[in-house]
């Protein structure tokens, strides 16, 4: 067991005044906001396009399912109405693949890419922690010897306590000001950093919105071309439905 001749608690002299160490607590937190947002966007924004290639996906399987029908082998326009409706969802699957791998380029793999950089951030304040926590150890080991009788080897112990606490102070303020200096740099940094992704999101939407337009519109061209309202199309389901009711195999018991 090591012998110490005296208890090293924590220094009386304030290593760091409560205005830095406010302001750092300030910065710090800031980012550690921005990490946590950072990271939720990008897991968003991957929800969201795997969202939207599934939708796709779906669609052409339902047109996929719809042509099949044996109704296409026995009236030749639900045929063709089917046939332009899976062309449509094809098209708008092409679409949508192009619209997700522009995301994926320009949003978010920059995200997961500036995710990356807050653990080497987040390891430079463990430094600075360590590097107090020495510095505060030294310091309180300074102090004591100065309070004690100035002996001889007191003194010698003083002068050594002060040479090993120089460098570790010199390197906990190095550490220290680096930080004050840098965390609201890279804070600030987020908005150059982000703008030219969320510019490029909007314009993959106004693209494949634009192309979705064009693609239905067509569509409606191919089954609609009598151009019947919603309620129009209604009236004619309720019609049909009324006659299927009146089958005597679903009629009421």
């Amino acid at each position: 067991m090591n012998w110490m001749p005296f208890k090293i608690g924590p220094p009386k002299k304030q290593i760091v005044s409560k205005t830095v160490e406010r302001d750092f607590e300030r910065e710090y937190e800031k980012l550690q906001k921005l990490e946590e947002q950072t990271k939720k966007l990008h897991k968003d924004m991957k929800k969201s396009t795997e969202a939207d290639l599934a939708m796709s996906k779906a669609a052409v399987k339902i047109s996929a399912d719809l042509l099949s029908n044996p109704l296409c082998e026995q009236d030749q326009a639900f045929l063709e109405s089917m046939s332009a409706l899976d062309t449509a969802m094809k098209r708008m699957d092409a679409f949508n693949q192009e619209k997700v791998n522009q995301i994926q380029k320009t949003v978010i793999d920059p995200l997961k890419k500036y995710s990356g950089v807050f653990p080497s951030l987040n390891m430079a304040v463990k430094r600075r922690e360590q590097a107090l926590q020495d510095y505060k150890r030294l310091q309180s080991k300074v102090e004591k010897y100065e309070e004690k009788e100035k002996t001889g080897p007191v003194i010698v112990k003083l002068c050594q306590a002060k040479d090993e606490l120089r460098p570790v102070r010199d390197d906990f303020e190095a550490k220290n000001q680096q930080l004050l200096d840098e965390m609201p740099k890279f804070y600030q940094s987020r908005i150059d950093y982000f703008q030219p992704s969320f510019e490029a999101l909007i314009r993959a939407q106004v693209v494949y919105f634009t192309e979705m337009s064009n693609v239905f519109n067509q569509l409606t061209e191919q089954i609609d071309p009598g151009g019947l309202s919603d309620e129009q199309r209604q009236r004619e389901t309720e019609a049909k439905l009324s006659e299927l009711r009146s089958l005597s195999i679903v009629a009421d018991d």
